[in-house]
């Protein structure tokens, strides 16, 4: 599938993205690139194949203890935030209230 540059305009407008002119069509043939992947795994003939597992049900699971001295804290992570209130960050919204 080809993306081309209008199709990269409204998508990144779509997404709030700013991507400068000079990297459009670079943006264009990379987006096209993933695309055709994805079409490509859509064509396997995948009847018959089990679907696979990344780990046994039955494995052996750690004991959950936080015993790492370098462990996040908030207030390690909060040290270098721009704006935080109490232990939470504060960010602008994201999606305005517009009218349809």
């Amino acid at each position: 599938m080809s993306i081309d540059r209008e199709d990269v305009k409204r998508i990144a407008e779509l997404a709030r993205l700013e991507i400068p002119e000079d990297r459009i069509e670079r943006t264009a043939r990379e987006l096209s690139a993933v695309l055709d992947f994805a079409a490509a795994l859509q064509r396997l003939d995948l009847d018959g194949c089990e679907p696979s597992v990344f780990a046994p049900a039955d494995a052996p699971l750690r004991a959950d203890v936080l015993d790492d001295p370098r462990r996040l804290t908030p207030e390690i992570a909060l040290a270098t935030a721009p704006e935080h209130e109490d232990d939470c960050f504060l960010v602008p919204p994201v999606v305005e209230n517009l009218n349809p």
